[in-house]
């Protein structure tokens, strides 16, 4: 199989919503949108995108209906610093405040109004502990 794209697409009760609060606080912007599907790019890079669906649309299968749960995702950034107080200043709730980890990454995290946690992270050079666990040319910022 040659996969040609990638995205999250994320079930929710707000499609409209949810849509918004990724264009306002992530820089995206909406290619398509109806009542029941969103689908959004980042500005800043063609190959970032994420879709947006009604979590009970017919279009779902029966058994895979209802809500994101158990999802975390990664934003990898330039500058987690700076987007870290624009989140501040918008009153997002802050579950892990900027910090370095020894693994090998600069990050904070967030979650989005249906609870899906939101790494915003910065690849950073890992500990010497850390450093042995990663492939060779794997590790770095």
């Amino acid at each position: 199989m040659k996969t040609t794209s990638y995205y999250p697409v994320l079930m929710t009760g707000d499609v409209a919503g949810t849509a918004a609060f990724y264009v306002e606080h992530f820089d995206f912007r909406a290619l398509f949108t109806s009542d029941w599907y969103v689908h959004l790019r980042s500005v800043d890079n063609s190959r970032v995108n994420l879709g947006i669906v009604q979590g009970n649309h017919e279009t779902i299968p029966e058994e895979g209906r209802g809500r994101t749960s158990g999802l975390l995702i990664n934003f990898e950034v330039r500058d987690p610093d700076a987007v870290y107080e624009r989140i501040l200043a918008a009153g997002l709730p802050i579950l892990r405040t900027l910090r370095d980890e020894p693994f090998g990454q600069r990050h904070f995290i967030t979650k989005d109004p249906n609870g899906v946690l939101i790494d915003v992270i910065k690849p950073i050079p890992p500990s010497e502990e850390f450093l042995a666990q990663y492939a060779e040319g794997a590790a770095g910022a």
